[in-house]
């Protein structure tokens, strides 16, 4: 599955800092501040792409330090894929063609498609590239070198893949997620490509490097580059602060045209500074999941998942916790935009509170209620449990104390556990936990999600570190229908293999499904029109989201 930076994946604020926000930009204001850019004719665009700190100058797209920007501005893959409906487009590759029996795909590349040093761009790139991550398992951030068998070039502009077996997923893993290295500059690079800097990026994407600091780095237009007239966007302004509350400061006084913040109350903080060009669009990214390690007493008890689901009040995860930005998941699993995967006997199902049939279900375990109101077993050992959260991280610390009062409403104490974010996800990695909150990867098809949170190969024993599957379920049934949808062509047996998984989800609940978390995305029309949105959805919005922002820039025009 692919592998999401948590480090970037979400960008959240604190809360205890928005009063003093709201302050400082209404002094700004009276003071004869303007809150938007004063010019409307800039072709110059400034994103947050970073609230943690000074930049290190490393442009590598394989690198866990990469600065967010470089993937798609300046690196490009060979497909393009609309995140939010599973649309395709040629990209370095201008078609491709997947075997009917999904064992090989050949790709076919431009021909007018340059390096921004002016070297061409050929297949020999696409062959080095795909050998370099398969010989480099540091570099294979989706996983897709041990489907390879063979990568060969027939001429300059075609490059086929044969894999071990058939594999559906890999137009989306080589062809949408995979970013294309220039032969010429990276055959040079000596040791572990992923420690390599790439301090002077050579790409085929819109920009170029123009400067660098450790505050501030900016791309300009590369006049190479192969879509006519594109990018319209000239320069590229990519700066760095220090937290959270500093970019929202920034976003409020129209220093910064498009970001990925969570913005508590955003209508008062954001957009009533002005109405006219300050906008955000908020559609379901992934599910965020209570996780539970279900290899342990009493999580491997179904009747206890049970009973924690229906404690929850979603509802007020949402309202109370999550500003309303997020509504409650389905029990399936299932995004709204992926709602025609729905099983036909699942359409409208949805979770509800019902703490009378969650005591119902522990009794029936064989857990009775204490003195203390807290239910134990029969050797008297009581559910009560610690739920680890990232400090920092205000909105989800929110809800983990609304889950705490749930649970404690049917007699299971729930301890929050407020810990660094290393700490916490080394925790969720080797199963060394009792609860915590987590997202989910999405892909362009529901399979994504279930694949990374279910198949067995995503576990990995207690004390291990497990690539996505924290919960640790290990079913062989479900991993035959991950592989039913990987191995087919056929839409219908895909949709099939969806719809029985969602089965598995809400009859036994490997994992508790909470609320549907968005891509945070808001963004100005000062500058710049032709941002996507509800009525415009050809990308998956945000500054957090590679290579999707490099079509969101192409899409861009000045205000005149």
């Amino acid at each position: 599955m692919a592998h999401t930076n948590l480090l970037t994946r979400k960008s959240r604020t604190t809360m205890a800092c928005l009063s003093l926000l709201m302050l400082l930009s209404l002094l700004f204001v009276a003071c004869g501040g303007s809150t938007t850019s004063k010019s409307n004719k800039s072709t110059s665009l400034t994103m947050l792409a970073n609230a943690g700190g000074d930049y290190t100058r490393n442009f590598n797209p394989y690198s866990s330090s990469v600065i967010s920007g470089t993937p798609g501005m300046i690196y490009e893959t060979l497909l393009y894929f609309n995140r939010l409906n599973g649309d395709i487009k040629p990209w370095l590759a201008q078609s491709y063609d997947l075997a009917s029996d999904a064992t090989s795909i050949t790709f076919h590349l431009r021909k007018d498609v340059k390096w921004s040093d002016g070297q061409p761009f050929t297949s020999d790139d696409v062959v080095f590239t795909l050998n370099l991550i398969k010989q480099n398992p540091s570099i294979d951030v989706s996983g897709i070198s041990s489907r390879f068998k063979d990568v060969v070039a027939p001429d300059s502009s075609t490059v086929t893949v044969t894999l071990n077996a058939p594999y559906y997923p890999i137009i989306w893993y080589l062809g949408g997620q995979t970013y294309i290295l220039p032969k010429h500059v990276w055959s040079a690079v000596k040791g572990d490509p992923s420690q390599y800097a790439d301090p002077n990026p050579v790409g085929t994407g819109p920009f170029v490097l123009k400067s660098f600091t450790p505050q501030l780095v900016t791309l300009s237009k590369n006049s190479r580059f192969w879509k006519p007239g594109k990018p319209e966007v000239s320069e590229l302004k990519i700066p760095a602060y220090n937290s959270n509350t500093s970019a929202e400061l920034a976003l409020q006084k129209g220093e910064i045209d498009w970001t990925n913040l969570y913005i508590p109350d955003i209508e008062k903080t954001y957009i009533k500074l002005d109405p006219v060009h300050n906008h955000y669009w908020f559609p379901s990214s992934d599910v965020v999941m209570l996780f539970m390690n279900i290899t342990k007493y009493p999580f491997n008890q179904l009747p206890v998942r049970q009973a924690i689901s229906d404690a929850i009040n979603r509802d007020q995860l949402n309202k109370v916790g999550e500003s309303g930005y997020e509504p409650a998941a389905s029990p399936t699993l299932i995004l709204p935009a992926n709602k025609d995967y729905t099983a036909p006997e699942y359409g409208g199902l949805s979770f509800s509170v019902d703490a009378a049939k969650a005591q119902q279900l522990l009794e029936s375990a064989g857990f009775s209620k204490g003195g203390d109101g807290i239910y134990a077993d029969k050797q008297g050992k009581k559910l009560t449990f610690n739920l680890n959260v990232v400090s920092g991280y205000t909105d989800w610390i929110t809800d983990c104390q609304l889950i705490a009062s749930n649970l404690q409403a049917i007699g299971i104490k729930v301890t929050v556990n407020t810990i660094a974010f290393d700490a916490y996800y080394d925790a969720l990695q080797k199963g060394n936990y009792d609860l915590a909150m987590l997202w989910t990867n999405p892909g362009p098809t529901p399979y994504y999600i279930f694949d990374g949170l279910l198949r067995s190969t995503n576990s990995a024993p207690n004390g291990q570190a497990a690539p996505s599957n924290y919960e640790r379920w290990n079913d062989p049934h479900t991993d035959k229908l991950l592989d039913q949808y990987a191995s087919s062509t056929d839409p219908n047996a895909q949709k099939q293999a969806i719809q029985a998984l969602q089965k598995i989800m809400v009859e036994q609940l490997p994992s508790i499904p909470l609320t549907n978390e968005p891509y945070w995305y808001q963004y100005s029309t000062k500058k710049f029109t032709g941002w996507p949105d509800a009525q415009h959805p050809y990308a998956a919005p945000g500054t957090a989201t590679y290579p999707d922002i490099e079509y969101v820039v192409l899409n861009l025009h000045p205000v005149e």
